[in-house]
C-alpha cells in the first residue's frame, strides 16, 4: 500500500470531532450516573474513609468530627460523590479512550497499548491501598499524639472538621495513585526509547531525591507519611529498570517483548 492510499483513507477532520463528542459523552454519563449513586451513599462512604481514624485512636474511642458552616458538610458529600465518582467510571472512560485512538494503531500497537489501561487502574488501587491501611492509620497516630490529655490544666482534644479529613485522605490517595503509576510512565518512556538502563542507573540519585520532595509536597507535614510514600516510589524506580527496552524477537508470528507485568500482559493477549 503507497502512502497515497493510506493519506486516502484516513476519515475527515469533522470525523473524528464527531467521533470524539460520542466518547465524551458516554465518558460524561458515566461519570454522571456513578456520581448520582456515590451522593445517594456519600455518608456509608465517607464513614468507610473514616476506618484509618478508628485504626490510629483504637476501636474503643469514639470518633466525633464537626463541621463549621451550615453548607460544609452537604459539599463536602458532593465533592466526595465526585471523587467516588471518577473512580467508579474509570474503566468507562479508559475503554472509551481505547476506542477512540485504536483506529488509527496497527494491530500491534493496539496490543502494546491496551496492557498500560489494565496496569494503571491496578497500580492506583495498590497506592490507594497503602494510604488506606498503612500511610493514614500511622499519620492519624502520629497527630493523634500531640493532644495533651491527663492530669493537665489544659485539655487539647483533636475534632477534625469532615471537609479537612476528606481533602487529606482525598490528597494522599492521588498522591499515592499517581506516584505508583511510574512504571507505566517509565515503561512508555522505554519503548519510545527515550531512557535507557544506563540513564536509569545514572539517574538514580536524582530521582531518590525527587521522590522525597514529591513526598514532602503531596502530604502532611509529618515524616510518616512522607515516607511511607517517598520509599514505595523509590522502590517502583528500581524495579522499572526491568523494564528496559530490548530489539523485539519475533517468535511464531508473534512480538516478544521484555520481562515486566505491562509486558507478559501484553505478550499473553498477542497470543489470544
Amino acid at each position: 500500500m503507497t502512502h497515497e492510499d493510506i493519506e486516502a483513507t484516513k476519515p475527515p477532520l469533522i470525523q473524528h470531532l464527531v467521533e470524539l463528542r460520542r466518547r465524551l459523552t458516554w465518558s460524561l454519563l458515566a461519570i454522571f450516573v456513578a456520581f448520582l449513586v456515590c451522593f445517594w451513599f456519600a455518608k456509608p462512604i465517607y464513614n468507610l474513609l473514616l476506618f484509618p481514624y478508628w485504626l490510629a485512636a483504637g476501636s474503643d474511642a469514639p470518633i466525633e468530627m464537626i463541621y463549621t458552616a451550615p453548607q460544609e458538610f452537604f459539599f463536602t458529600e458532593v465533592k466526595l460523590a465526585l471523587f467516588g465518582a471518577i473512580f467508579i467510571a474509570f474503566p468507562v472512560i479508559a475503554s472509551q479512550i481505547y476506542m477512540f485512538v485504536t483506529p488509527g494503531l496497527y494491530r500491534s500497537e493496539r496490543q502494546a497499548f491496551l496492557p498500560y489501561l489494565i496496569a494503571t487502574p491496578i497500580l492506583f488501587l495498590c497506592g490507594a491501598a497503602l494510604v488506606y491501611f498503612v500511610a493514614m492509620p500511622l499519620a492519624m497516630k502520629f497527630f493523634l499524639s500531640m493532644q495533651q490529655t491527663g492530669d493537665a490544666q489544659v485539655q487539647i482534644h483533636l475534632t477534625a472538621r469532615v471537609s479537612e479529613y476528606l481533602s487529606l485522605i482525598m490528597t494522599l490517595i492521588l498522591g499515592f495513585g499517581i506516584c505508583f503509576q511510574l512504571p507505566v510512565l517509565l515503561t512508555l518512556l522505554a519503548r519510545a526509547r527515550l531512557i535507557t538502563a544506563d540513564q536509569f542507573k545514572s539517574k538514580r540519585r536524582y530521582a531518590i531525591l525527587g521522590a522525597f520532595i514529591v513526598a514532602a509536597v503531596l502530604t502532611p507535614p509529618d515524616p510518616i507519611s512522607q515516607i511511607a510514600l517517598a520509599l514505595p516510589t523509590v522502590l517502583l524506580y528500581v524495579k522499572a529498570r526491568r523494564y528496559e527496552i530490548r530489539p523485539k524477537l519475533c517468535i511464531g508470528g508473534h512480538t516478544v517483548w521484555p520481562n515486566g507485568l505491562p509486558a507478559r500482559i501484553a505478550l499473553l493477549l498477542s497470543h489470544a
